[in-house]
């Protein structure tokens, strides 16, 4: 593996070299200042047909952000956000295969990194605060940036950096399209996906509606051993400790709604604009799993020789109906003291979840049966007012200040009924075939649902925040500096603990300055120099006071509602080069330094107990991160092929933290990740194809009683393209041609003593899966 990756890079490498020696030729066009989001406006017909290879863009303000328009990922059809971040630098996922949801920016777990939708933050339902860009349909995404550094005119919640993505509005489209089609699945299912956008003048200004709907499909199947031994100490353990094998049908069915509108009026010294966004889905994760006791023997459950029966037979529904929208307004007016702007927003998310989980276990000198049910609801709000203010220094320099004021409240419900067991009749498990059969048809009527140890809580946040920064903008040189002065008064009330702690409150002050700055380097170069401090606010789980029994294995886990927000130095020190007519490639070196990371420590021993312990979340630990990013996109003018693109990126990640049990790295952070792809035009018959490889590296986690490493199989797509006129395009496309895999072990220990002296509890191997997905997709502009 490690020898394909270096001949990789080293490919990319040469390919690089090649592009910065060749002279600009006629056929280069001028460097725009600004590659989107200067207010031109685009016609329906040439995002349909698009008339060129797309590349990445750069921003000429002085903060290191890198910009892809939907034109870089449109070929290849993505279905969500997610799925189209798969192609920038970075990036990694640390999904079930072809899913694409909690993005991890530089490796690092989701939370680290800013998701802004139009510049704003959104809720989400995860408790670490990080949004699902699952969630988000790529038919409404304009562009994406990958902002790598921290400004102060934006909140600091941006360790790892903050992806953006700006969706369509009225001074960006005039026209409209459709777009309709299917998506085809390896286990036959067919699902559909429409949608239209329409754009133009109205009035004094200019509008955008946009809608969408989304068939989403995803069937795995999954394969686990189990062992009661490791082979850290015993070369023998598939044969000696063998314990259970698990084969697991998981499949994730679901639709999407999305809708998103804008209205902007530009005038002479006031400009007005209000969007939104909405999104519904409901979906269904079904999971079927089959214990056998033998490696591969797939018997059903008769208690006889040879081994091989089915042990135990587990169907785990969960129903799950998501609402999430977002409204914000801003008005600005430009006059003799600077130009000041106001912005209201509303953000909303709400997520049902109805879960059930029944089994029967066949081990047992009478089978049993086993019922859970589980409803939990998450409701996330959030109000915010941003007022600024800017104003010029001279011609060349600009102060620019201002505030936010947020009300954030969030209410989190999990009750449970009472678990239902019995023992199976004679009659009931009679010819029971795992097959044809299901534990569902032994359901009962359950009881009353109960509220869940630590499941009603609302948690509300207040923030203000302030901020001053000036700008620079010289011959050859633009920067900026600043300093941000952030506030946040905590609430909580958990409504499951006695009455003198269900009201916790905290509250903490961070100033966060940051500085960027990029220098023109000759006619087509530019370095890029950012530093910044910034944050990570706790996690939602870890606020509440209660004690959960047995969380952590043995160990029980007590919430601390008195966390602080880790906080971040960094920088970053980049070079990029225009090549070509409208080429880029780059460099980019980063470097964290992690101060009051949180980590579970140990509090003492349970009362009773001289080997379990209690864990608490606390502001102890330190942690570091670094690495290198490398991308190129181009086209091959400089051989004589104007219409051939290339592009491809690949990024070195590390990082180190110190715990208990030793020294890690940030739990989940992948060593590395590539991308490259090609795409060819052929102008003359109006056509194009193209395909994109890539591969994500290994990661290792390591909480109380488990440790757990990932690594995924690489990921193919191709596709090609057919173009009538000036208004119709066909795409077809083949996805995860290489059936994605995802293989993880787990080394669980049941005691923190165990953990330590590597005496395992379970060692567990298991494999996931996916086939490959075909798409038939037409658009037509109007």
């Amino acid at each position: 593996m490690i020898r394909t990756f270096s001949l990789h890079s080293a490919a990319a490498l040469a390919l690089a070299t090649a592009l910065l020696s060749a002279p600009a030729t006629a056929q280069d066009a001028p460097i725009p200042a600004e590659d989107r989001g200067d207010g031109t406006i685009t016609t329906s017909q040439d995002i349909v047909v698009l008339g060129s290879v797309g590349y990445r863009g750069r921003s000429d303000e002085a903060e290191p952000v890198l910009s892809y328009d939907s034109e870089f990922f449109q070929r290849f059809e993505p279905l969500t956000a997610g799925d189209a971040l798969k192609r920038v630098p970075s990036v990694t996922f640390l999904s079930d295969v072809i899913e694409s949801d909690g993005a991890r920016l530089r490796g690092l777990p989701p939370g680290y990194t800013q998701i802004l939708i139009n510049g704003e933050k959104v809720p989400g339902s995860n408790a670490d605060r990080s949004f699902f860009l699952d969630r988000i349909p790529a038919e409404l995404i304009d562009r994406v940036e990958i902002v790598r550094s921290s400004s102060a005119r934006r909140t600091g919640d941006a360790i790892a950096g903050t992806l953006n993505i700006k969706l369509r509005d009225g001074y960006e489209l005039d026209g409209g399209y459709l777009r309709a089609g299917g998506l085809y699945y390896d286990d036959k299912e067919l699902e559909p996906s429409v949608g239209g956008v329409f754009g133009g003048a109205l009035g004094p200004g200019r509008f955008l509606i946009g809608g969408n709907f989304q068939g989403r499909h995803n069937p795995k199947k999954k394969y686990s051993l189990r062992y009661s031994d490791s082979p850290e100490n015993n070369p023998d353990f598939a044969t000696d400790d063998f314990e259970n094998r698990e084969d697991q049908r998981d499949t994730r069915d679901g639709k999407d709604y999305s809708f998103n509108a804008t209205y902007d009026i530009k005038g002479d010294t006031t400009d007005f604009s209000v969007n939104g966004f909405y999104v519904h889905t409901d979906r269904t994760e079904d999971e079927r799993s089959f214990e056998y006791n033998h490696p591969t023997n797939v018997n059903g459950p008769i208690r006889a020789t040879p081994p091989g029966n089915l042990t135990v037979d587990n169907a785990n529904v969960a129903k799950i109906n998501q609402d999430n929208y977002s409204v914000n307004g801003k008005l600005a007016h430009r006059w003799s003291a600077g130009e000041t702007s106001l912005k209201i927003g509303y953000a909303y998310f709400d997520e049902d979840r109805f879960e059930t989980e029944y089994e029967v276990e066949f081990d047992r000198a009478l089978p049993r049966f086993t019922g859970d049910q589980t409803r939990s609801a998450i409701t996330d709000k959030e109000f915010s007012v941003r007022l600024e203010h800017e104003v010029d220094l001279g011609e060349t320099a600009k102060l620019v200040f201002g505030g936010l004021w947020q009300d954030k409240d969030r209410d989190s419900s999990i009750t449970e009924a009472p678990r239902d067991r019995f023992n199976l009749t004679a009659a009931n498990r009679q010819g029971y075939d795992q097959f044809t059969r299901n534990p569902t048809e032994f359901v009962r009527t359950f009881g009353a649902f109960v509220p869940a140890l630590g499941g009603i809580n609302t948690i509300q946040e207040k923030r203000l925040d302030g901020f001053v920064l000036v700008e620079g903008d010289m011959p050859g040189v633009k920067w900026e500096a600043g300093v941000r002065y952030e506030t946040t008064d905590l609430t909580i009330d958990d409504f499951t603990v006695p009455a003198a702690l269900q009201r916790t409150t905290n509250n903490y002050e961070k100033l966060l300055p940051s500085a960027s700055i990029k220098v023109d380097v000759g006619a087509r170069g530019r370095i890029t120099a950012s530093t910044a401090r910034t944050s990570r606010r706790p996690e939602f789980n870890y606020l509440s006071p209660v004690t959960l029994t047995e969380e952590l294995g043995d160990n029980s886990l007590v919430g601390n509602p008195l966390l602080d927000p880790e906080t971040s130095w960094g920088f970053d020190l980049g070079y990029e080069q225009r090549v070509g007519r409208s080429g880029i490639v780059g460099v980019n070196l980063f470097y964290r330094k992690v101060n009051d990371l949180i980590e579970l420590a140990n509090i003492g021993a349970i009362p009773g107990s001289s080997t379990t312990f209690l864990y608490q979340p606390q502001n102890i630990g330190d942690g570091k991160v670094w690495g290198v990013e490398f991308d190129l996109s181009s086209d091959l003018g400089f051989i004589g092929l104007p219409d051939t693109g290339v592009f491809g990126n690949v990024s070195w990640l590390d990082s180190k933290i110190d715990d208990e049990f030793g020294e890690r790295r940030f739990n989940g952070q992948s060593k590395y990740v590539y991308n490259f792809g090609v795409i060819q035009d052929i102008p003359s018959v109006g056509a194009a194809f193209g395909a994109t490889y890539r591969k994500q590296g290994g990661a290792f986690g390591r909480t109380v009683g488990e440790e757990v490493f990932t690594s995924y199989g690489a990921d193919l797509e191709v596709f090609v393209e057919k173009r009538f006129g000036k208004s119709f395009t066909i795409r077809a496309v083949g996805s995860n041609l290489l059936n994605g895999a995802k293989r993880e072990t787990f080394n669980k220990f049941a005691e923190t003593g165990d953990q330590i002296t590597r005496d395992f509890d379970e060692y567990e191997v298991e494999s996931e899966k996916a086939g490959p997905v075909f798409q038939l997709m037409a658009r037509y502009a109007f």
